[in-house]
């Protein structure tokens, strides 16, 4: 086999085809990820549990099968592609910490669905990525997993609650990592760190669980569109032991981007945060201008009818309800060690009786109909700022925090208040790096949202802006 110099940004599909053509094998690709960490990591601190170990040994069986393969067609769609996972869910043999230094640190027995997955399609895991606590808010800064620091800046947070899945991507430390979204925790860290991040639609992606009455879900971090669908293709699998579960999709998701792009869609606009008085930094405003203009280059029609959003107060009642119990279920060897933002949230959720959750998931239903309803009959698509704010500075939550469990909490609404909503409604929706800060030299993220099941829609659109207005060759200084 020949050697192959590897380049660290390699996006996921491209280092599987490598894989395919004997170019590079599996254990030299998990062995660049590992040297890199070794060389970024205690700065990033993007990694929480490393099993070098098992991960070469993992390689070596991948690279014994492209061996024995008669043909690639043989070969799973990522094998032997190196994946780290969010320390949120279970790998056979590895510690789930959730990011809690009151977890169970016993190993875990069997992996979880989606990891399966994962496998099944011939990745290999390589090791786990910092969370935050239960990934309650959005930035790691926990007393469990210490600082993960932004590749861009490291000054800055990557955001979160896929801290370390952000941090990893971008760094170069590795070509693709799992990430999951409860309230943006895909599409924060994805324009934090300048990566693509789509949030699928409400059960396209089935757990062992339905987290969060359906509000939070899998996904990935990638460079690429083509790695997202890819991803996507992976992990949108029928599941029939699920609660709820669709049919497969009627064709891979890969295929859309090959489509021709979507022309004369309806484009709607929401710059104005869901919180009333919270403000947008202007560079998140600049990059929806971007993506606006090339939208229209395009042939699309921007509208102005607004859309409609239900109360904030009876929304956030409604979402908190449901969102302080995520951590329902996580096993912990010592409650004392929980986080004070966390502690907190944990003693809200047992204040509420069986009654009182019910009528809040029912109004969330009710009020995310209003919102989709209201989305269909106005748009094909809607454009936002990711986020309110460019990647905070680390410790910024710890400013005025006035003794107030909750601060942390509160410190992330303007990272997610444009993200939050669309778990909430259950629709897709996508961050771009469409747009990049002059004055801080920090990626600025667009979001796109789409109808629910419109995955392919917002694939093929966002593939055209990738085209339109490409962001592979910007890499942080510190790789």
């Amino acid at each position: 086999m020949t050697r192959y110099s590897i380049d660290p940004f390699t996006s996921a599909v491209e280092l599987a085809a490598a894989i395919r053509r004997k170019e590079v094998s599996p254990l030299e690709a998990a062995d660049a990820y590992l040297e890199r960490m070794d060389a970024l990591d205690p700065r990033l601190n993007a990694y929480c549990h490393r099993a070098d170990e098992d991960v070469r040994k993992a390689a070596a069986m991948a690279a014994d099968a492209v061996v024995r393969a008669a043909s690639p067609e043989e070969l799973p769609p990522f094998h032997g592609v190196p994946l780290p996972i969010k320390d949120y869910l279970d790998v056979a043999g590895w510690p789930t910490t959730y990011g809690s230094a009151g977890a169970d640190p016993t190993p875990a027995g069997v992996s979880a669905p989606v990891v399966r997955r994962f496998t099944d399609a011939g990745f290999v895991p390589l090791g786990k990525t910092t969370t935050s606590e239960f990934g309650s808010v959005a930035f790691t800064e926990s007393e469990a997993l210490g600082i993960t620091r932004n590749p861009w800046d490291p000054d800055r947070s990557p955001g979160g609650s896929s801290s370390g899945a952000g941090a990893a991507v971008a760094s170069g430390m590795a070509p693709i990592a799992h990430a999951a979204d409860g309230g943006g925790s895909i599409r924060v860290p994805a324009s934090c760190n300048g990566l693509v991040g789509l949030k699928p639609t409400r059960g396209l992606v089935t757990d062992a669980t339905v987290r969060c009455e359906g509000m939070a879900t899998d996904g990935a971090v990638t460079r690429t569109v083509a790695d997202s669908a890819a991803v996507l293709d992976v992990l949108a699998r029928h599941d029939p032991a699920a609660w709820w579960s669709p049919s497969p999709p009627r064709r891979p998701f890969a295929d859309a981007l090959t489509a021709a792009p979507p022309a004369g869609l309806r484009v709607g606009v929401l710059v104005e945060p869901p919180i009333a008085g919270m403000s947008v930094d202007p560079a998140c405003l600049a990059a929806v201008d971007t993506a606006l203009r090339a939208l229209e280059a395009a042939g699309h029609h921007v509208v102005d009818t607004p859309l409609p959003l239900p109360p904030t107060d009876e929304l956030i009642a409604a979402f908190t309800t449901i969102w302080n119990t995520a951590a329902a279920g996580v096993p912990l060897a010592d409650p004392d060690r929980v986080e004070p933002h966390n502690r907190a949230l944990r003693e809200a959720a047992r204040a509420v009786d069986s009654w009182a959750y019910a009528e809040a998931v029912q109004r969330t239903q009710r009020l995310s109909r209003c919102v989709v309803e209201a989305f269909v009959g106005s748009f094909d698509l809607l454009v936002t700022p990711t986020m309110a704010c460019l990647p905070p500075p680390v410790g910024f939550w710890r400013a005025d925090g006035d003794g107030d469990p909750l601060s942390p909490l509160r410190k992330s609404y303007p990272l997610a208040v444009f993200t939050s909503l669309f778990n909430v409604t259950g629709q897709p929706a996508i961050s771009l790096p469409l747009h990049h800060d002059d004055a801080t030299g920090l990626p600025v993220g667009v979001q796109l949202v789409a109808a629910p099941w419109q995955e392919d829609l917002l694939l093929r659109v966002a593939r055209a802006l990738e085209l339109a207005l490409p962001w592979a060759g910007r890499r942080p200084a510190l790789s």
